[in-house]
């Protein structure tokens, strides 16, 4: 999730079977399961998945964490106070908390959905980019909006990565914090949060279908610059046949959109070798580059080389209040994928 003033390109090959770009479609309505949609991310998408948990805590009932920070810490601060490994104070989680406590039932929805959310949490202890003590802030400050038990997985050896059990072409070491951030550190991070949201799974299939990679129009749903022309979302033969289906939003970190690693983050992350098996449809927003400085609430001036997501306020100071820019479009994305629901 950091910002850095260059842009760092991830290199080696794409995976074994790299998606082949075919007919951008429209985004389907499927029979959703509304009960069960939820969101996880890594980094910037960490945060984004905060975010859309708070601002849409009525929709979202998961949230999973990969290395992110508390709810509008970047709001109120400079994002290398939140991240780095620094300790955030009460004092700094006591300033957030009135914002929220300002905000709930209007720019955002009522907290009170938020202490019913499952919360799952994951860090390295080689983490510096983000690290331990943001992550500890982030438990925190679950715990104190009435989230009952928040656990917070610390890996040993594990740097800023998305975790999982299998070699894929072109990963980095799991002790590594380089492109593109997605490692073989012997856990399975997607069955870890997956899990949590829907109790025990079904044995995973490690050859998903190409042909249930849809890349569709996100500019259906938002003329926003940060984000990418085109997503993808995955979705079982199950739940193209309208069965019934959960709803999972996977959200990609800085560096690591299509346009920068290829399918990557779709296929070696592991989340479509959970979908077929538990009739999960797995949606992939995608952010861009956007070189444009914007002015930010707590950051001053600042652009987006690294295609991360608007964590800092680029597209306005609501950016993680329902109306924000990033935040209404993936919503409404969640919203059309369960417009067959019954």
């Amino acid at each position: 999730m950091k910002l850095p003033k260059t842009a760092r390109l991830a290199a080696g090959a794409l995976c074994c079977a790299p998606l082949v770009a075919g007919a951008v479609v429209s985004l389907p309505a499927l029979n959703v399961d509304t009960a069960n949609i939820t969101v996880s991310g890594l980094s910037s998408g960490g945060v984004m998945a905060v975010n859309l948990g708070y601002a849409y805590s009525a929709t979202f009932r998961g949230v999973g964490v990969f290395a992110a920070t508390p709810y509008l810490c970047q709001y109120h601060y400079p994002y290398q106070n939140c991240q780095n490994n620094n300790t955030i104070t009460p004092a700094m989680l006591q300033t957030m908390q009135a914002t929220i406590d300002n905000w709930s039932g209007g720019a955002i929805d009522a907290t009170s959905n938020v202490a019913t959310q499952q919360v799952y949490l994951f860090t390295g202890t080689k983490d510096a980019t983000v690290g331990v003590n943001p992550m500890l802030a982030l438990q925190a400050q679950y715990l104190d909006n009435g989230v009952p038990q928040v656990s917070l997985v610390q890996s040993a050896n594990t740097a800023h990565v998305f975790p999982t059990d299998f070699n894929a072409v072109g990963n980095n070491p799991c002790a590594a914090s380089l492109p593109p951030y997605i490692a073989n550190c012997k856990y399975d991070g997607a069955k870890a949060v997956l899990t949590k949201f829907y109790g025990p799974l079904n044995p995973r299939s490690n050859a998903p279908a190409a042909a249930n990679y849809l890349e569709f129009s996100q500019r259906e749903f938002t003329a926003n610059p940060g984000m990418s022309d085109t997503g993808w979302v995955y979705v079982p033969a199950a739940c193209a046949a309208r069965t019934k289906c959960k709803l999972h939003v996977a959200m990609h970190g800085c560096t690591q959109n299509y346009a920068t690693i290829g399918d990557r983050y779709l296929k070696n992350t592991g989340y479509t070798r959970w979908a077929d098996t538990n009739q999960i449809i797995v949606l992939f927003p995608q952010a861009r580059v956007d070189p444009t400085l914007y002015q930010t609430p707590a950051n001053g001036l600042v652009g987006n080389p690294n295609g991360c997501w608007d964590t800092v306020g680029f597209y306005g100071a609501n950016y993680a209040q329902k109306s924000g820019a990033q935040l209404s479009a993936i919503k409404a994305m969640v919203t059309r994928l369960s417009s067959a629901s019954f």
